[in-house]
């Protein structure tokens, strides 16, 4: 993997002058060597950075929840608050994300040193959030493996009710249903998938379901083998995962429009319904549905982008992977509501009464219309591929954000031991998520979604903009901007930086706290211990944020407006060094 010219070429230097060192003893010239510290990597072609960055952004809730908040909030008008969030919200912070990673060259621990030392505890949290964010994200991709594997049958094992599994209520898809019927999909799912019949709910999680562990072992694999080498690994991968959903979703969307009802199904998605723009519940909806489609905060955009070299065009690169998440939340959109309008049109229904919110989307109605279409089994193999991928992209850099975090900040201890520490790492998080992967897997899965990373990244990416924007300031920031690309971020980013990026992220933050319960709504109600569990697990990464600040106020000299006063400046860095920042696994806090 090549490096920065300019990094290696100090590098080299500063190896010849520590060879060329020496001292006198007893008459003797003896010389010191020093082995050099490792380059830090680059990615090998700019496309795989791209592709990185495009793969983490298109996750599965861009098939699953931006098409039902679409339909939910105006159909086509949803898109004008849909467009204002990203232009005044979401593309800022990416932007600054990006930005960041590659003018520091270092993760979202070791960053903070040179930004606003107090908030370090950014880092820990972030990294916190990673580790609850993999536990539930790659159980839900274990379960698209799940059904990958199912799907390899001469029958989808869906498409009747005359399995052990099913029960006297199941009725087949194009059968007549009353109010006690359920379709053999959504047995497949809830009965044979998950088994969460055999749980009393969290109360009883019941034991371990060893096929479905060793689906997630799969995944956990995959993504060992992918971040293993850092970005020689992941610029290998990316290439298959990023680029192979948009291949299969331009084949299923071919198929999609071509099946009856499917039209019924595009008007219900695009209709504009201009009266719910008046909800203050659909802007709302918009702003969370960007933020959470961008991913700035996880520390992942960060990392990508640290790997870049220094003089990398990081405003185009924002503007373009933003606008292809985008587009692509959009095309999804297509694909799920040409096949629901088939299945309404086969049900004699109305697509609202065939569409559902979230997971049952895709492991429920998506593969009871592929059940009826000829050549299932080929449409079902793809389309779970599909998943697979695209939940693959987003675990990787979630996972690759918290290993250069702490890469970078321990260097000699875990930088230079990357495979094993990754290893490690992954084995940990896997053991943690087995819970996941019993009876009552799914409710966790559900509990650790919200309380994990849904309501505490908020509150984490407002306090790391009012760092950046606010203590660090947006001029130094532009200047740092300036730097690198050749001219100044305009005063449309500033003013985004400076009011409109907190402020947008603030709301956001106190609505999803005031509308917590509705996220777990649904035909389970959680005891009110697992409420408790959940905002524990929310406070676990936000008091990082905080106890960070007393302890750093404890160890700085000084009286208390001294420590202050400094441990909100950045450390001062020469022009030589800032050159040199992280450029190596030779530099790190350790604190």
């Amino acid at each position: 993997m090549t490096s920065d010219q300019g990094t290696e070429d100090q590098a080299a230097g500063g190896a010849e002058q520590q060879q060329g060192d020496g001292y006198q003893q007893q008459g003797k010239i003896v010389t010191v060597t020093l082995t050099p510290d490792r380059p830090r990597e680059t990615w090998g072609k700019k496309v795989e950075f791209l592709l990185a960055v495009i793969g983490f952004a298109v996750d599965l809730g861009n098939v699953w929840r931006f098409p039902y908040i679409c339909y939910q909030n105006g159909g086509g008008a949803f898109l004008i608050p849909y467009c204002i969030m990203l232009v005044f919200g979401g593309l800022p912070l990416f932007y600054m994300e990006l930005a960041l990673g590659q003018f520091h060259r270092c993760g979202c621990l070791t960053i903070w040193k040179r930004i606003c030392p107090a908030l370090k505890g950014i880092g820990y949290a972030i990294c916190l959030i990673d580790i609850y964010m993999g536990m539930c994200y790659n159980t839900i991709i274990g379960w698209a493996v799940y059904y990958l594997f199912a799907s390899f049958d001469s029958k989808l094992p869906w498409m009747t009710c005359d399995n052990p599994w099913n029960t006297l209520d199941c009725t087949p898809v194009l059968s007549t249903r009353n109010n006690r019927s359920t379709s053999p999909a959504k047995e497949f799912f809830e009965r044979s998938v998950l088994e969460q019949y055999k749980a009393d709910g969290l109360d009883r999680v019941g034991p371990v379901k060893w096929s479905l562990a060793l689906c997630v072992l799969a995944v956990f694999l995959l993504v060992y083998f992918a971040l293993w080498k850092g970005v020689r690994s992941a610029g290998k991968a990316v290439w298959v995962t990023a680029l192979a959903p948009y291949v299969v979703l331009f084949i299923l969307l071919v198929r999609g429009v071509t099946l009856p009802g499917a039209a019924e199904g595009i008007q219900y998605y695009l209709t504009p319904q201009w009266h719910k723009l008046k909800n203050s519940r659909v802007w709302i909806d918009a702003a969370s549905q960007i933020f959470f489609s961008l991913g700035p905060g996880f520390g992942t955009l960060l990392a990508l982008s640290s790997y870049n070299k220094f003089n990398n065009n990081c405003y185009r690169d924002a503007i373009v992977t933003s606008s292809i998440n985008c587009l692509t939340s959009f095309l999804a959109g297509f694909v799920i509501f040409s096949v629901l309008g088939y299945m309404a049109h086969m049900q004699h229904k109305t697509v609202q009464e065939v569409g559902l919110e979230g997971p049952g989307l895709v492991f429920i109605v998506y593969p009871e219309a592929i059940a009826t279409m000829a050549g299932s089994v080929f449409w079902s193999i793809i389309f779970f591929l599909m998943l697979i991928t695209l939940g693959l992209d987003s675990t990787f850099g979630g996972l690759e954000a918290m290993i250069t975090a702490l890469c970078d900040e321990y260097p000699r201890l875990l930088g230079r031991h990357r495979e094993i520490f990754v290893a490690v790492l992954l084995t940990g998080i896997y053991i943690c998520a087995l819970p996941t992967t019993t009876y009552g897997g799914v409710y966790l899965v559900n509990l650790l979604n919200v309380y994990g990373p849904g309501i505490s990244i908020l509150f984490v990416v407002f306090v790391e903009a009012a760092g950046v924007c606010w203590f660090y300031g947006v001029d130094r920031f532009s200047h740092d901007v300036e730097k690198m690309i050749g001219h100044r971020p305009g005063i449309f980013w500033r003013v985004c930086w400076n009011y409109i990026s907190p402020v947008f992220l603030l709301v956001i933050f106190i609505f999803s706290l005031l509308g917590y319960e509705e996220m777990l709504q649904g035909e389970y109600t959680y005891p009110a211990w697992t409420i408790m569990v959940g905002w524990a697990l929310t406070a676990s990464s936000l008091l990082c944020i905080p106890l960070y600040i007393v302890y750093k106020l404890i160890i700085t000299p000084g009286n208390i407006i001294q420590r202050v006063t400094k441990i909100i400046k950045p450390e001062d860095l020469s022009e030589e060094s800032r050159l040199n920042v992280n450029s190596t696994y030779g530099t790190g806090t350790h604190v």
